[in-house]
């Protein structure tokens, strides 16, 4: 049960008012750190990367840029774009590349505070992703490094065959939580992809169209062992990354 170990501790902070107040908690802390940095964060499905990627953005004060998420925020907005990744969104149609680069480019260019560092998680998916945001952290003249969350797929399937996710809050649980709600209030339920077949689909996908764009990183890649539990994998990611993001 190793692999449910790094959820256990805290497996609520993906709740948003939570991580909210926890950053807020941390505020002071982020004075510590140089804020100019990016970092493109990669990690193989059920690698524990949306809970270590909070954390590291609230010990350096960084935003996050998670594709879904943006997604989300634009079906609430009235804007040109939001317009047409709704029309998109409406017509069963996939987001493509280039709308996905625009997004970025939005979220970059409505920065209140240009030096305020982004943590990039989920993206770039593939090559041609990954050619886009390099152009485009270049015109906006951003330092950045890369991560990997690195678990084997033995790990990946236990972890993601076993898990349970909040219905409202999209938090994920192990399987040695037992209780039926999660700290929202929402009912934890198990995904329908979550299934040896569809998982191994996703797998193949990482490591056929993700990998490489991650090898194209690969003269500033930190690498992360996701094996442990979260306590232990934030120490070895505090460990590297501090050197990296310190004044």
């Amino acid at each position: 049960m190793q692999g449910s170990k790094r959820f256990a501790t805290e497996p609520y902070w993906q709740c948003t008012a939570i991580s909210k107040l926890r950053s807020q908690r941390r505020s002071a802390q982020f004075k510590k750190f140089h804020n100019i940095m990016d970092l493109i964060f990669f990690g193989m499905q059920g690698s524990g990367k949306g809970t270590l990627g909070k954390s590291i953005a609230n010990r350096y004060g960084m935003l996050v840029f998670e594709t879904g998420e943006q997604l989300r925020k634009l079906s609430r907005e009235d804007s040109d774009l939001a317009k047409k990744v709704k029309s998109i969104i409406e017509a069963g149609h996939l987001v493509s590349n280039e709308v996905v680069m625009e997004i970025v480019e939005n979220f970059m260019s409505n920065l209140q505070n240009g030096e305020t560092p982004i943590l990039f998680d989920g993206i770039p998916r593939k090559t041609d992703q990954a050619r886009s945001l390099n152009s485009i952290l270049a015109r906006h003249n951003r330092k950045y490094s890369a991560v990997i969350l690195d678990i084997s797929e033995k790990t990946a399937l236990n972890r993601l065959t076993t898990r349970r996710i909040c219905k409202i809050c999209k938090t994920v649980y192990p399987a040695v939580y037992t209780a039926d709600k999660c700290a929202c209030g929402g009912e934890l339920i198990t995904r329908s992809d979550d299934n040896p077949e569809a998982i191994k689909t996703r797998l193949d996908a990482f490591k056929n169209e993700t990998v490489p764009a991650m090898e194209m990183y690969s003269d500033r890649l930190i690498k992360i062992d996701g094996e442990p539990s979260i306590e232990e994998v934030k120490k070895l990611a505090f460990a590297a990354l501090d050197g990296v993001m310190k004044r």
